[in-house]
């Protein structure tokens, strides 16, 4: 029998069905109606952030943490405006999420009522696809579709914006038992003919290397990447969004490439003369100049979007689909190669990538003046919570050093903003990933200017029990931009000092927000501080890393230059012209 209920009541039934489990929200004016049976709720819990940004970045950790579609709520206007931030966000880095939001009446729409936003129209361009919802019968449907989209083909954020008057009115309940979208047909099987050509020019290069983007966590085929990898026995090298897709530890992993990655990663992809590149999109962080970027490579390129196929990068083999899909067919395909005695040796290429590895392994300084080095703090800090926890990062230099020196070995354990670059990304995101997960470890890996924008998120931590850790990288400054005009503004270092070993006392605030705050500033202290937060499980943790102001991030290609410029310290580069083949 068919059910009479209110466009609410429609709405957290239809978020039940759907599989929701959490949502991270506020209550407003226009979205009123859907919180009261929300309240009355078993099977989704509803957290009540302090900041509706706070709220879509941890619907973004929870998803990333989890692969399931992510939800955040906010009212209209102002509530709905604070979403676009994470919204922007989610859609960068193909996240999905449904982001729910109260409009005002229907009949008020267009009237510069209270709290009017046009929030369709502003996030029109930032979500895979959005909706106006006016009528309480179309709620359930709506909602339904809004998970279908965001979860499946290249994942990414859906709004669906709900009239207060919708909400308010009865309708008869009805889910759809299936999602019919006619002009949504996401290719998911490669197809034969593309497959066979990619196996063929894999087979015959002697300079190839598997170019591996964030596509591949989202399709879940890290396993099948290991599989494929091993039997080819070519390199690979993980985008900053694809860390933990493939193991660091393993011997074929050159690590990290692009602007600030090793030098083995990036000389590779310069002298490759085949770019496998699956589930990513030739970012300019990665390729640098883009005139300049692998001159001599064939390139395979396989995504799911096919938008983002030849975008930057002509692609030599152009294959639409599914990441996990295309893995599979394209092992099988090689299996066939090698089967029939095609198989090149790549036994020189190995030789020059390892010279490289050797001769420019990643490492850093101590600073002179015996302060405590960041890079030391992230290093302990991936030794002492191991491989298994969860880490989430900011934007900007520690975001750097946590992709480079975190044990980073199984995918869906590093976190971070990656295309738009979002300071203040990791505190919600990671109480999102909490969440998700609630048993496994997860440290915050942010700055001190990044934490000082969304930290009030630890108030809801410790009131919801979501005992995260967080450790804050406190060069007292911003310090990617510092370091930007250490090198290329004369040292003039205009509004980058934040002060912050001072104002704030980071202790102190942690806990004013019912957290345990942890203070150090030597390098002998390090283990013991970082054990004694891994002993804390019953609330935050907060740890001030008080670390050296200078300390930059190296390798550094210079925005807008070829890859061929890396810089492996101040004023010392890689020697190209020795190579060992």
């Amino acid at each position: 029998m068919s059910e009479q209920m209110t466009g609410a009541q429609a709405l957290v039934r239809a978020l039940e069905l759907a599989g929701a489990e959490v949502a991270f929200g506020i209550p407003g004016g226009a979205i009123l109606p859907a919180y009261d049976p929300l309240f009355d709720s078993t099977k989704l819990r509803h957290v009540l952030v302090r900041h509706e940004q706070g709220a879509g970045h941890a619907a973004e950790g929870y998803a990333l943490a989890t692969g399931k579609v992510g939800v955040c709520i906010a009212t209209s206007g102002p509530g709905a405006t604070n979403l676009v931030t994470p919204i922007s966000n989610a859609y960068m880095d193909s996240t999905p999420i449904v982001a729910i939001t109260g409009q005002v009446p229907s009949t008020l729409i267009g009237s510069d009522a209270f709290q009017e936003a046009d929030i369709r129209g502003i996030t029109m361009p930032i979500t895979k696809h959005n909706y106006l919802v006016t009528r309480a019968e179309d709620i359930a449907r709506t909602i339904a579709e809004a998970f279908y989209i965001a979860s499946t083909g290249r994942p990414g954020p859906v709004l669906v914006d709900i009239a207060k008057d919708a909400l308010q009115a009865t309708t008869t309940f009805e889910f759809p038992k299936k999602i019919d979208l006619p002009g949504y047909r996401p290719v998911t099987k490669p197809h034969a003919k593309q497959i066979r050509e990619a196996a063929r020019l894999i087979a015959t290069a002697t300079r190839p290397v598997f170019y591996i983007g964030g596509g591949v966590l989202a399709a879940r085929a890290s396993a099948e990447l290991f599989t494929l990898v091993e039997l080819t026995g070519i390199p690979v090298v993980t985008t900053l969004m694809a860390r933990g897709a493939f193991p660091d530890s393993h011997y074929q992993h050159l690590g990290m490439p692009g602007m600030h990655g090793t030098v083995a990663a990036v000389g590779a992809l310069q002298r490759a003369d085949l770019l496998i590149a699956i589930g990513t999109r030739f970012d300019d962080r990665v390729t640098g100049k883009l005139s300049s970027f692998a001159p001599n490579a064939t390139v395979i390129h396989a995504d799911i979007d096919p938008a983002e196929i030849s975008k930057n990068r002509v692609a030599d083999v152009p294959i639409v689909g599914d990441a996990r899909e295309v893995i599979i067919e394209l092992t099988a395909a090689v299996q066939a190669e090698f089967a029939a005695g095609r198989r090149a040796d790549l036994t020189g290429w190995w030789r020059q990538l390892d010279a490289w590895r050797k001769t420019y392994p990643l490492g850093y300084e101590p600073p002179a003046d015996g302060s405590l080095a960041p890079q030391y703090v992230v290093q302990r800090l991936g030794a002492i919570a191991g491989p298994d926890a969860i880490y989430v990062a900011g934007v900007g230099q520690h975001q750097m050093w946590a992709a480079h020196y975190l044990p980073h070995e199984k995918p869906r354990t590093w976190l971070n903003s990656g295309g738009a670059g979002t300071m203040g990304f990791a505190i919600p995101a990671a109480m999102g990933a909490k969440f998700g997960r609630p048993d496994a470890t997860v440290w915050a890996v942010d700055g001190d200017g990044c934490f000082q924008m969304t930290n009030q998120e630890l108030v809801t931590c410790a009131l919801e029990g979501a005992p995260i850790k967080v450790a804050v990288i406190n060069n007292e400054a911003l310090g990617m931009v510092r370091q930007w005009q250490t090198l290329f503004y004369n040292e003039r270092y205009s509004h980058t000092d934040l002060h912050s070993r001072r104002v704030p006392d980071f202790v102190k605030l942690a806990e004013a927000m019912g957290c345990v705050g942890l203070r150090c500033e030597k390098e002998e202290d390090v283990d013991a501080v970082i054990e004694k937060a891994m002993s804390i499980n019953d609330v935050p943790v907060v740890i001030d890393f008080v670390v050296h102001k200078d300390a930059m991030v190296w390798p550094m290609v210079p925005a807008g230059t070829s890859n061929d410029d890396i810089k492996v310290a101040r004023d010392l580069a890689p020697d190209w012209e020795s190579e060992v083949l």
